[in-house]
């Protein structure tokens, strides 16, 4: 077993894996950026090591920097969490030059899982459901209409590489085609610094069903049952569940066995998720596959009580698995709100301060993943997730009970957050039913007093803060002049929001 641990990320996540870390007897090691110095990862580390200024590309991002720490450290492991570098698979090869190990799978198994296009073709090798559409990416538009003929409208073009609805475009009509590739291209491009695209059909409707698995060195692979992800918004995972009203044991069974099959093709170790859609005729595709731990995992971790973090690390040092698919048991169930600093009646617009007050909720089947504390600043450098909230319950009519006994205790003030958006979820009638889709939010929450949908809420926000720069910067022009001095305020505004970047 590994003496030393460094963890290659911030927040909740690096957090969550320094805790367990600590009950292991493993020396955590964190690394930091200059506005993240009194960040709780840093608190709670053995050693911490600055890694660079804010932007997540001069720190977080850097590779030579953390494999300089890491051997300046002598960390035997890196645990990338999720975000930044757990997906790359250049960062994994260069741990295994440097003779560090990651926590995760081999770089040529990231290098195949995130490609699409190549793990849709493994896919359909080993007999595993895909959703119709190319096996490889497509460069122009002729061929692109010629497969969308042949496909059926509506389509949805896809980024090769990359995730969380970048470089996505639903296309419903032919004419919508030609800007759909040229919107789709560029976004990929710009997120992934790669413009690849392939299409496929569209499924309307769908569930999100997403099957954890472990896979050791020792070629024994099992899932961990499913976790419902279909409440989305604009293709990002707000609430997950696990496990899902969708499906019957018979199905759980189907899906379970393709998603051991999907790892088993990928020659795949250490912890995964393989993600499907579920139509309404309960056919289900393969979606993509997940190579690192999920933001979701403590759902998965309350129904089998199994720890997903402590179970990586031993994979990576050595060990075989500690179960059988037969000795493994879903036991109750379990809910996870995710906890942004956003305002969820601003269009879901980032809330950045300091928080002043902060009281989580406790009592049974209550936990809560947080980075944050009283006293520490929200920024615009990183995701905006504060924390995710969790429950369990006998059964999902007391989880969702408990669920919404916790949003009403969280208290955060000083900043924006979701709980009161997350609650409107529990209380609606859809969502205790369980006959929901990923089109849930839009359907049901996104449509205001104003009748106003989310594009033209942003541009009413955005009409909104440039009107108030612009009374600001006249206000600071005349108290410049009579002070005899002028000032900048997109210079004090650029100095104070800095930049967005997401994980």
């Amino acid at each position: 077993m590994f003496s030393k641990i460094l963890i290659a990320n911030r927040g909740e996540i690096a957090v969550r894996i320094i805790r367990a870390c600590k009950e292991m007897g493993i020396r955590a090691v964190a690394v930091y950026s200059e506005i993240d110095r009194d960040a709780l990862h840093v608190r709670f580390a053995d050693e911490a090591y600055l890694i660079g200024p804010a932007p997540a590309r001069e720190s977080y991002l850097r590779i030579d920097r953390i494999l300089d720490v890491a051997k300046e450290a002598n960390a035997e492991a890196i645990h990338p969490g999720y975000g930044f570098l757990a997906e790359n698979d250049t960062f994994a090869q260069a741990c295994e030059s440097a003779s560090i190990v990651f926590i995760g799978p081999s770089h040529q198994a990231l290098k195949a899982m995130g490609d699409k296009t190549i793990a849709r073709q493994m896919m359909i090798k080993v007999g595993v459901p895909v959703i119709p559409g190319t096996e490889a990416t497509v460069d122009n538009p002729t061929r692109a209409r010629e497969i969308a003929e042949n496909i059926g409208y509506p389509i949805m073009i896809k980024a090769a590489l990359g995730g969380g609805g970048k470089g996505m475009r639903i296309v419903h009509h032919a004419d919508e085609l030609t800007s759909a590739l040229r919107g789709a291209r560029s976004e990929a491009g710009s997120a992934f610094g790669d413009d690849r695209i392939f299409i496929e059909r569209y499924v309307q409707e769908p569930r999100h069903i997403e099957f954890q698995i472990l896979a050791d060195a020792h070629g024994h692979v099992i899932h961990l049952g499913e976790r419902e992800c279909s409440i989305q918004r604009r293709h990002q995972k707000v609430i997950e569940e696990s496990p899902s009203t969708a499906l019957d044991e018979n199905l759980r069974q189907k899906m379970g066995a393709a998603a051991v099959s999907a790892a088993q093709a990928a020659r795949y170790t250490n912890a995964g998720t393989v993600e499907f859609l579920l139509d309404k005729k309960k056919k289900f595709y393969f979606l993509e596959m997940n190579t690192r731990l999920q933001v979701e995992h403590p759902v998965t971790e309350l129904v089998t009580q199994l720890d997903l973090v402590k179970e990586q690390i031993r994979i990576a040092a050595g060990e075989q698995l500690h179960r059988t698919q037969e000795e493994l048991t879903i036991r109750g169930s379990a809910i996870e709100c995710r906890i942004y600093a956003e305002d969820p009646d601003n269009n879901f617009y980032p809330s950045t301060g300091t928080i002043q007050h902060l009281i989580k909720p406790s009592g049974p089947g209550i936990r809560d993943d947080g980075g944050m504390y009283e006293g520490c600043s929200v920024s615009l450098y990183y995701d905006p997730l504060i924390s995710k909230l969790v429950v369990w319950g006998k059964d999902r009519t007391e989880s969702i009970a408990r669920m919404k006994r916790a949003l009403r205790e969280y208290m955060i003030t000083g900043i924006k957050t979701t709980i009161p958006f997350c609650l409107k979820v529990m209380e609606n009638e859809r969502f205790v039913r369980g006959t929901f889709d990923t089109h849930f939010i839009e359907k049901e929450l996104e449509h205001g007093p104003s009748g106003r949908d989310g594009d033209e809420c942003e541009i009413a926000a955005l009409a909104a803060a440039l009107a108030a720069h612009r009374a600001q910067k006249s206000s600071m022009r005349e108290k410049g002049a009579a002070q005899g001095e002028i000032s900048s305020p997109w210079k004090m505004e650029g100095r104070r929001l800095g930049l967005r970047r997401g994980i």
